[in-house]
């Protein structure tokens, strides 16, 4: 009886070749894995596995780092780097058995033609978990673990282990939504913020409720920006910087008439069909924030700005693996360009959200005091609540990122009324 010929697992040839791409900076994770799995059509489980590979060996890939370097020497070849980061990732987070581990990418490694099967054997047989420290524990540079320790006191150990967690899906449902994702199979938990956590049946694109526009994908710590403007019914409202349009997506469900303002038209386009999906509409400028804006004042201005994005390590975190202090200071710069010409379309007596999905204080609260000292028109104000947990931080609050909430520094400031 001839014995069967080995495979080479899909899903973990797939995770390899993304990862290689991420890796090597050539893209992020999201719309790598994304257009990947839609062109290969893997199963729901391979489809699973690999979405797991991927993000987990790059949420770990500090640690995986440090395992791996004593057994290397030399350059390794990015796509054998790749196929041992994610071997390692199995073997010493997953707990998959070391010889199922060895068995599976020596296959792969060959198969696919990744690497040298004789290399992944060895260091697969060979790889252990690195000496405990505090950057292996939570596979973050000292400078960045100092920066959550900085920014959540007694609670950084909790939040910094947290991060490490795979990131849920949270979906904004109507409650037709909720009725539809629970007919298909998926399980639908309330959040915080009346935001749901959801386990799909089926990819989410193929969803009724989302085709119907009956679910926007947002984390609850995002929506919290929407909310820290309060009461946006028949107002006008600047959504500057507004990216993909998800936070103009919410702020037109509310009954605000919004104006979303990006640098990059090519983000309009999503975020128009986006709306069309949803039955909602907003209006859309191109226009570099760095520099005036000619329009009218608004009684309510959003700047949710560019930034390095640290508050959302646990859904992107490639960031971790390329992120400098020097970049922290260079988006800071770029911030306090922005934030002026963000408060000159705030009408008096107007408010002024400004808001970044990082947790350094360069980006936050140091713009912030920085912006004040020089505009004393405007006065900080509290925000509402925003039905998630924050800590104080400068004349703002920063959401508190765990059981997957995202970190963002939030400030609401009012321009005070012409005598």
């Amino acid at each position: 009886m001839t014995a069967p010929r080995p495979t080479a697992n899909p899903a973990r040839v797939l995770a390899a070749r993304v990862l290689t791409r991420v890796l090597a900076g050539e893209t992020f994770a999201a719309p790598a894995l994304d257009a990947a799995l839609t062109e290969a059509r893997l199963s729901p489980r391979d489809a699973g596995l690999a979405t797991h590979l991927v993000y987990g060996t790059l949420r770990y890939a500090p640690r995986l780092e440090a395992a791996l370097t004593p057994l290397l020497r030399g350059e390794t070849h990015p796509k054998a780097r790749a196929l041992l980061l994610a071997g390692t990732f199995e073997k010493l987070i997953l707990g998959t058995p070391p010889h199922a581990v060895v068995s599976e990418y020596v296959n792969v490694a060959r198969l696919a033609r990744l690497a040298p099967p004789g290399l992944v054997n060895a260091v697969l047989r060979r790889v252990e978990s690195p000496p405990e420290t505090d950057e292996t524990r939570y596979a973050l540079p000292a400078w960045l673990i100092g920066v959550f320790r900085a920014a959540y006191g007694e609670r950084a150990d909790t939040v910094l282990a947290d991060l490490l967690q795979p990131q849920p899906l949270w979906l904004s449902l109507s409650d037709a939504g909720v009725g539809s994702l629970e007919a298909e199979g998926s399980v639908v938990e309330p959040g915080p913020n009346g935001v749901d956590r959801v386990t799909l049946a089926r990819p989410l694109r193929e969803s009724a409720a989302y085709r119907r526009g009956q679910a926007q994908p947002i984390n609850p710590a995002s929506l919290a920006v929407v909310d820290a403007l309060g009461e946006v019914e028949g107002a006008r409202v600047l959504d500057l910087a507004g990216g993909a349009g998800v936070k103009a997506a919410m702020l037109a469900a509310r009954g605000a008439r919004v104006t979303s303002v990006d640098v990059a038209a090519r983000k309009h386009e999503a975020a128009r069909a986006n709306l069309r999906r949803l039955g909602l509409h907003a209006d859309f400028l191109t226009h570099d924030l760095t520099t005036p804006l000619d329009v009218p004042p608004a009684p309510f201005v959003l700047l949710d700005a560019p930034c390095t994005g640290t508050g959302t390590l646990r859904a992107h975190p490639e960031i971790k693996l390329r992120l400098t202090r020097e970049a922290v200071g260079e988006m800071a710069a770029l911030q306090s360009r922005m934030l002026p010409n963000a408060a000159a379309l705030v009408e008096p007596g107007g408010l002024l959200v400004y808001s970044v999905c990082s947790v350094t204080p360069q980006e936050g609260p140091e713009v912030v005091r920085d912006f004040l000292a020089g505009h004393p028109e405007f006065t900080p104000e509290p925000l509402p609540d925003l039905e998630l947990p924050t800590v104080a931080a400068g004349e703002g609050v920063l959401t508190v990122p765990e059981g997957g909430l995202d970190g963002f520094f939030i400030a609401r400031l009012r321009k005070g009324r012409e005598e």
